[in-house]
């Protein structure tokens, strides 16, 4: 009879370093969005280096896990991160033909479709912890905020999403805090409703 050959994984979970790269970069956005802070190159950086890089990074490394999900997930985000920035800073880059700025209602709708690419997510989250299932149910509201935000103009509904968004980014923190410090103790620190 053949020898068989068991491999085990021993690489880290990369879903803290995703999540936390969402969820700051979310809270500080929405900050924006509120109206409590300017929009500025501090958001634009987080935006491009932690929200996009890292997740992106972070969904290369589930994939080595074999998470289709994870790896659908934060590849998608981080990338979301990056285009947006370049939505907001393109049209200033003064590259030969500067690109033209995106209308409020191509903004709205680039936020639908983010939107309902997250409502199609948050359906794969069944049977996961409730918290994660909080943060894709609260991304999906905020994605389709943004949008009704842009096609109507609404500053009003702009903060509403804003405050949204903020909450939606601390459950994304709040996740990633938990996974780590309940792997570090081998044992529930922080709950997750699983």
């Amino acid at each position: 009879m053949a020898d068989q050959i068991s491999i085990v994984d021993t690489t880290g979970n990369p879903a803290p370093l995703g999540l936390m790269g969402f969820g700051m970069t979310t809270v500080l956005l929405n900050l924006h969005n509120a109206g409590i802070i300017e929009l500025s190159a501090m958001i634009l950086a987080m935006g491009i280096f932690y929200g996009g890089v890292a997740q992106v990074i972070a969904g290369c490394m589930e994939w080595k896990k074999k998470n289709t999900f994870a790896t659908t997930a934060f590849t998608s985000y981080g990338l979301f991160w990056m285009t947006l920035v370049a939505l907001l800073i393109m049209p200033h880059m003064n590259l030969g033909g500067a690109a033209a700025a995106v209308s409020d209602t191509g903004l709205a709708a680039y936020l639908f479709m983010w939107g309902l690419f997250t409502l199609f997510m948050y359906f794969g989250t069944k049977g996961s912890n409730k918290v994660l299932r909080f943060v894709f149910l609260s991304l999906v509201i905020l994605f389709f905020l943004l949008a009704l935000r842009d096609w109507t103009g609404s500053g009003f509904i702009g903060a509403i999403a804003g405050f949204e968004g903020i909450i939606c980014g601390f459950s994304a923190f709040y996740l990633a805090m938990a996974e780590l410090l309940n792997e570090k103790a081998g044992r529930t620190v922080w709950p997750i409703g699983e």
